[in-house]
């Protein structure tokens, strides 16, 4: 076998991650590499820290992207806030629910689970139950844009319930940063995080994560190590905080985060409620195209994540060889349901780069060839007129 340079296919992303990158962030990962103690590279480690904080649209000193994708930014949260023997109130409403059960099983503490069904947000009144009956629960986590099934849950109201109950709040915010509105200091969270490939249109490989001073506290005041030395906020913070100089920790991705610097520059210029409202209005014209052509979502509208769209599939179709031939056919990736949705529904995304009037229309277009050569009962002709009364602002 004779191997050469790859290259990689150009394709749309219009799945749940990665989104489609944009030229200048393709162009800031092939600037020269520098040292990660540079202080040329310091100082840009500073502006991505500010550059944080405003897209999470907080204060917390503890704020940085960990040096790996969103799940290690999952697991430096639990492996810092919980020890064993700790308490946990989790909410369940897709696979990253189950994800956060995982992590604090694996830290030796305890899950009490709050479930909801798959495509619906979480309520805040079993989770108020579940507080009521576990006194001693010391953190209440759950998924604020539910990538698996596109469900937005209400986490101002449930960050307030967890003050409330003397709890910390964990929220996983990966599908949700820079797409839909995030208040992490007005709402009251006390840990967060995300990933770069989503909203943000960056590429994959970091994960922005961003602590209160309470939760500082409870890290500071630990009776054991933290189980990962990797992830132990208390070393890697002599890197990433700025006082006093920066210590050795890990190599940093020095590229990836020219990259993140740049995603985070790009967002700031188009204004953080901007970009929101982006991902809103795209939203409405998709999903008046879906709609015209005979296609439903599983989410209830009042809950719905725009970026993230769980279509159903019209009777009879093989959704696997849709997703095939819009790969093969147009370049254009979209994705598969996950756990107990895989087969029921596609996942649609609409996220950063990827959240483009244009991308609109190509999807409803593609989509509505495929399915109309495969003899799907559709609607034909009327999903791109329908998505074009909507305003594209």
């Amino acid at each position: 076998m004779t191997i050469t340079t790859f290259n990689p296919p150009v394709r749309t992303l219009m799945g749940p991650g990665p989104s489609d990158v944009h030229p200048r962030i393709l162009s800031a990962l092939a600037r020269p590499t520098i040292g990660h103690l540079d202080p040329s590279f310091g100082r840009m480690m500073d502006e991505v820290k500010t550059m944080l904080q405003y897209a999470f649209q907080t204060k917390n000193e503890l704020t940085f992207p960990v040096s790996a994708p969103g799940s290690a930014g999952m697991e430096t949260c639990f492996a810092n806030l919980l020890e064993p023997g700790d308490t946990v109130i989790v909410c369940q409403n897709g696979v990253f629910g189950m994800r956060m059960q995982e992590n604090v099983e694996r830290c030796g503490a305890k899950a009490i689970i709050v479930k909801d069904d798959w495509g619906k947000p979480v309520d805040p009144k079993k989770v108020e139950e579940a507080l009521k009956a576990n006194p001693e629960a010391s953190l209440l986590a759950f998924v604020h844009a539910e990538t698996s099934t596109g469900a937005l849950s209400d986490a101002k109201t449930l960050c307030a319930l967890a003050r409330q109950y003397d709890c910390l709040s964990l929220v996983d915010a990966v599908t949700s940063l820079g797409g839909s509105e995030l208040r992490v200091d007005d709402w009251g969270i006390d840990a967060i995080y995300s990933g770069t490939q989503k909203c943000l249109s960056c590429v994959p490989g970091l994960s922005p994560v961003s602590f209160s001073e309470r939760a500082q506290q409870r890290i500071k005041q630990r009776k054991q190590k933290v189980q990962s030395w990797f992830l132990d906020l208390n070393l890697v913070m002599g890197y990433w905080g700025s006082d006093g100089g920066r210590s050795y920790h890990h190599t940093a991705p020095v590229n990836s985060l020219y990259a993140l610097h740049e995603s985070l520059l790009m967002l700031q210029e188009e204004g953080l409620e901007n970009s929101w409202k982006r991902h809103s209005d795209l939203h409405n014209a998709l999903k008046a195209g879906l709609e015209a052509m005979g296609l439903s979502f599983i989410v209830p509208e009042e809950s719905r994540l725009p970026q993230l769209n769980a279509v159903t599939i019209p009777q009879g179709v093989d959704e696997a060889l849709v997703r095939k031939r819009l790969l093969e056919e147009y370049s254009l990736e979209i994705g598969a349901g996950l756990g107990s949705l895989a087969g029921k529904v596609w996942r649609i995304g609409l996220m950063g780069q990827s959240a483009t009037p244009s991308n609109v229309m190509f999807c409803l277009s593609a989509l509505e060839s495929v399915l109309s050569d495969m003899g799907a009962d559709i609607n034909s002709g009327v999903a791109l007129p329908a998505a074009q009364k909507h305003s594209f602002s």
